[in-house]
């Protein structure tokens, strides 16, 4: 049944409606790769800012652009010496990251060696005998182990555990299988698992968690998959067409 009030014809939408959906169209488009060359820029800007002041003038782009063109950095002039308003200056973004590279590469070529190694024990052995640098030291040395620890050390698969109660499903990453005391005092006459339940939106932040192999459900998704559903609270599933089925 139709009314007098009723329109013939569906309304179509206005100027103003759709520009703004084109433009949270290009937004959703622009943003991530906006943010993404933002955020390597600024990480070269600062090693290169980190960098440089360590590199001898002499090596500098500045100084060896203008030795090439014989142009010298200060000149004489009414007797005294000033720097040179003809002096180039040269920003190459991007260099300094260039040379960290090389010289991280030199320094561990060098620590792979007899010579390297031992300099490395006896400059620790010194390092260890200084009260407060020795906790220091071994703190960052720690942090840095774990972070760039070799692939084999990286978790194995993602799972599904009750947590924090049962009814109460979360992610978590298999770690590895306890070992040493934690498995013996557990007092389990099964395999124990190191689970890793990360937290939302921050991954790196989580609790660790000793359960029974039996109450781990392994799932087929990737580790990396799983990461990206918990970083989006739920909202990226790693097969978006059809979440009920693993990804091909």
């Amino acid at each position: 049944m139709t009314t007098p009030f009723d329109p013939k014809e569906p309304r179509q939408p206005g100027l103003f409606s759709g520009l703004r959906a084109s433009f949270l169209t290009g937004l959703v488009v622009i943003a991530p790769v906006g943010l993404t060359i933002w955020l390597i820029w600024t990480v070269i800007g600062w090693v290169d800012g980190f960098v440089w002041p360590l590199v001898p003038t002499v090596w500098q782009p500045d100084s060896i652009v203008n030795y090439w063109l014989n142009n010298p950095r200060f000149i004489e002039r009414n007797g005294a010496v000033v720097p040179n308003p003809d002096w180039i200056h040269v920003n190459v973004r991007g260099v300094g990251v260039i040379v960290f590279l090389l010289f991280t590469i030199f320094v561990g070529w060098i620590a792979k060696g007899y010579i390297g190694n031992s300099l490395i024990r006896y400059a620790e052995s010194l390092v260890g005998r200084t009260p407060v640098v020795r906790s220091i030291y071994s703190g960052i040395k720690q942090i840095s182990e774990t972070i760039f620890a070799q692939s084999e050390r990286s978790f194995e698969n993602a799972c599904l555990i009750e947590y924090p109660r049962k009814g109460i499903w979360a992610i978590g990453f298999i770690s590895t299988t306890a070992k040493g005391e934690v498995s013996e005092r557990a007092g389990n006459t099964g395999a124990l698992l190191s689970i890793f339940v990360p937290t939302t939106p921050n991954p790196t932040s989580g609790f660790l968690l000793f359960l029974p192999a039996e109450d781990v459900i392994e799932l087929d998704m990737s580790v990396e998959d799983a990461a990206k559903l918990v970083i989006s609270a739920g909202l990226v599933y790693p097969n978006g067409k059809d979440p009920t089925k693993p990804p091909k």
